[in-house]
């Protein structure tokens, strides 16, 4: 059998990653291709568990802690979840993945560098996704849409400063000399998130379309 394919949604707040991953995982489903979707943090019981006092609001976490924590749920998903659904041929589909560590707790939180790849490479038994598909729009915008979603989380309520740094961040995931210097990022195909939810979902089939022809019937359906 072969081996399935880990394709990751990224990109800073207010992009509508979310919303693109589920509209791919209806439509792959309804074309028969075996898809799991997941989130991080949680998924597994151990994962839900860290979210809830991730996101809480009142919790006070250190920087270290908090990417501890956030290592330990994805730890806990790829050896329960990820690794066997991909032994199993599935095409996972991932809200975050390594990008949003480095956004958030590098560059972010001002950890270092060396230490969070390293976390990583542990959590994730050096698991390197098959693409990641990084959802572009103006740090303005982006920001604009996340603060008009209300009900914030912890991390969405850690500041300005922080998430303008954050999404400072998701803009240089698109060139091409970060991605020659963090390799276990994996290959990385920006996407345009302007426009309509079904402009983008275009935008989105065609990227994974280029780089898995094998697909490309079943993508078809996205932009209905």
């Amino acid at each position: 059998m072969a081996r399935g394919r880990l394709l990751v949604f990224e990109g800073m707040e207010g992009v509508g990653k979310t919303t693109q991953l589920r509209r791919l995982a209806g439509a792959l489903e309804r074309s028969g291709v075996p898809v799991l979707a997941v989130r991080e943090p949680g998924e597994t019981p151990v994962g839900e568990a860290i979210r809830r006092l991730l996101l809480d609001p009142s919790a006070e976490i250190a920087a270290r802690t908090e990417a501890l924590l956030f290592m330990a749920s994805r730890a806990e998903l790829v050896e329960r979840t990820v690794r066997p659904a991909l032994e199993a041929g599935t095409l996972v589909l991932a809200d975050r993945f390594f990008l949003s560590t480095y956004a958030y707790q590098v560059e972010g939180r001002g950890l270092p560098d060396a230490e969070v790849r390293s976390a990583n490479r542990l959590a994730t038994n050096a698991l390197v996704p098959d693409l990641t598909l990084l959802l572009a729009l103006p740090m303005a915008t982006g920001l604009a849409r996340a603060a008009s979603r209300g009900g914030h989380d912890r991390m969405e309520l850690a500041g300005d400063g922080f998430l303008r740094r954050a999404a400072q961040a998701f803009e240089q995931f698109a060139l091409a000399d970060w991605q020659r210097e963090h390799p276990e990022a994996g290959p990385i195909e920006g996407v345009d998130a302007s426009g309509s939810e079904a402009d983008v979902a275009s935008r989105v089939a065609l990227a994974i379309g280029r780089r898995w022809p094998d697909l490309a019937p079943a993508l078809a359906p996205v932009a209905a």
